[in-house]
């Protein structure tokens, strides 16, 4: 928060007469809160959206982009660090932290898949992998290990009747998928559903098909979460009310207005000394209205983990990671 101890101290006689009695969103603006998040390269969250479009103006709430995350895993560890406040990752890496003992909680889903806004697994032309049975054995490019692209490939082996390790998988950022896939340092590019601006540079220059895709394996659920975590809700409950509120509303208007959400994320990108020309292939969040959330997308991957051994059975529920707007309790 950028308000210190001293700060309140100082503020405080004249904050008694002023905000004694003022609705919620007033106090919201009169105690201002930071929240530092890690980028992704090459995309944009809800809630970066809503920022751009001066949704939290008024609100006291400042976003700061302090840098970039390579994946979830890691920017779950800038949570628990607290060298950020707030965190976005796979579902299956944001129970498994949960698990772990982080005081996490699922603030809303930050993505979504579906038959529009979908990861898929790329091969060039020529390849002679055809379907999911074809992928053992290969080597597949992810973004980072224990996030959504390995949980669908040990899914999607799993469908087939083949062990989850069966095929290798291999750390490579966003922007050398392409030329991993093209050089054949790699057998298949798995480009994330956050990653349609690099996959539609790669299907443009041509020569490569899809094998598979998430949605194919998971059905339409959400793909991760942007996380908080529960002390920093119980501290700043209007903040946390309105940062989830208003991203919700983003994402909705970036459905209703998708050429000018593609204009917005273009000149992030550029302010970010990224391509925004790759804007023109994004496909949205792929989100249900008002990023509703359901609990499907979180026991889907509780039964998953449950089964493989990964997580204690009943150990965790929906209503355990999942955030209610107005929740301010603690554990």
């Amino acid at each position: 928060m950028s308000i210190t101890r001293r700060s309140l101290l100082l503020r405080a006689p004249l904050a008694a007469g002023i905000l004694a009695g003022l609705p919620s969103i007033a106090m919201a603006q009169a105690a201002s809160v930071k929240i530092r998040y890690l980028a992704s390269r090459g995309s944009i969250s809800p809630h970066e959206l809503a920022d751009a479009l001066g949704y939290f103006k008024g609100l006291g709430i400042e976003l700061e982009n302090v840098g970039y995350a390579a994946g979830g895993p890691e920017s779950l560890f800038a949570l628990a660090s607290g060298s950020v406040d707030l965190g976005s990752a796979a579902t299956p890496a944001v129970i498994n932290s949960i698990a772990g003992g982080n005081d996490f909680v699922a603030a809303y889903p930050s993505n979504g898949i579906n038959k529009d806004v979908k990861s898929v697994f790329y091969v060039l032309e020529d390849s002679p992998i055809k379907s999911i049975a074809d992928i053992a054995g290969k080597t597949i490019s992810v973004n980072t290990l224990g996030a959504h692209l390995d949980y669908t490939v040990r899914e999607a082996l799993h469908s087939v009747g083949l062990p989850p390790d069966a095929a290798k998988l291999v750390v490579v950022p966003g922007p050398q998928l392409e030329q991993t896939l093209r050089s054949r340092q790699v057998d298949v590019a798995g480009l994330g559903y956050w990653q349609a601006t690099f996959a539609g540079q790669l299907v443009s220059n041509g020569g490569v098909r899809g094998v598979f895709n998430d949605t194919d394996v998971l059905g339409e659920i959400a793909g991760g979460f942007v996380v908080l975590r529960r002390d920093f809700i119980a501290a700043n409950p209007d903040a946390a009310r309105n940062f989830v509120e208003q991203s919700a509303r983003a994402s909705d208007w970036s459905r209703q207005n998708p050429d000018e959400t593609r204009k917005l994320l273009a000149d992030i990108l550029n302010r970010r000394g990224e391509n925004g020309e790759l804007a023109r292939y994004w496909t949205g969040f792929g989100l249900r209205e008002k990023a509703a959330v359901t609990d499907r997308d979180v026991e889907f991957w509780v039964n998953i983990l449950e089964r493989d051994g990964r997580l204690p059975k009943g150990k965790l529920k929906a209503s355990d990671i999942l955030y209610r707007l107005g929740e301010t309790k603690t554990n």
